[in-house]
């Protein structure tokens, strides 16, 4: 069993490649946008909120870092949720990049030439030529502009992928057949250590969220790392009680079998 990200550009045909490929494996099908719903609804963040922060570009994030780092450990935990049962196709924006460290996700881009992707919005969106290119054009800007803020790569790095499927070349068929046939390989089946990776990826975004959720370790910047069960954080806060709290916080998460806290208490220094 693989998971499959598909990354879609606007108007590029990945959706439709997203439901092709769920069809043919046998795979439950998960949007970027139902992930949205169901992390808003989870952590009790306004859908339209969450969409939109997950959409602007760094200029809005600048002027909210500590909700960025929030909205991002939620939909990523609501995607772990869903990825620890190996089949799965997913289908959105870098969706990989929230899944980091697992083999057997298998990475794909769907792209199109623009021409393609012109008619694809001028036919959905009722807009003519001059209209669905600067749609286009903007959105491409501003997702690239979000992915290099808080991912640090560039979206179109061809690196960042297993496969690079141009539906103005290839048949939606002929991709979809492409991508299943490709869950096949061992290259990308999960493992004994892919899945206890997914797992300990999963628990460490269940704490992450909740210590971003707790009124009383919100604004705490701290990295969390799982390993069967045990949990290290680290990190710095100048308030003893936000340092206890996060300890108590991350150990009454389920799955948590221990807590090791090496969050650093520096003590505020008095002006003079």
């Amino acid at each position: 069993m693989a998971i499959i990200a598909i990354s879609r550009g606007t108007f590029s045909g990945g959706e439709a490649l997203a439901k092709c490929v769920a069809e043919r494996v046998g795979y439950p099908c998960l949007s970027r946008e139902a992930n949205l719903e169901e992390a808003a609804k989870t952590y009790g963040v306004p859908t339209r909120d969450l969409a939109a922060a997950m959409e602007r570009r760094p200029s809005f994030w600048q002027r909210v870092v500590g909700e960025r780092s929030a909205y991002l450990i939620f939909v990523r935990a609501a995607l772990c949720e869903h990825a620890q049962a190996d089949n799965l196709v997913y289908h959105g924006l870098v969706g990989h990049l929230l899944l980091p460290g697992i083999s057997h996700v298998l990475r794909v881009r769907v792209i199109a030439d623009l021409d393609y992707r012109i008619k694809a919005a001028s036919a959905e969106r009722k807009r003519g030529y001059p209209e669905a290119l600067a749609y286009i054009e903007k959105a491409d800007r501003e997702r690239r502009q979000w992915v290099r803020f808080l991912f640090d790569v560039e979206w179109d790095d061809p690196h960042l992928y297993d496969l690079i499927v141009n539906l103005s070349r290839v048949s939606l068929d002929m991709a979809c057949a492409t991508v299943a046939r490709l869950t096949e390989q061992d290259e990308f089946k999960a493992t004994p250590e892919s899945r206890k990776a997914m797992a300990n990826l999963a628990l460490g975004s269940r704490v992450s969220a909740q210590l971003a959720l707790d009124p009383r370790t919100s604004g705490v910047a701290v990295e969390v790392v799982a390993e069967d069960g045990i949990v290290t954080i680290t990190g710095e806060t100048r308030w003893q009680p936000v340092k206890d709290a996060i300890h108590t916080v991350a150990r009454d998460v389920d799955g948590v079998k221990e807590v090791r806290s090496e969050v650093r208490f520096i003590p505020s220094v008095p002006s003079t």
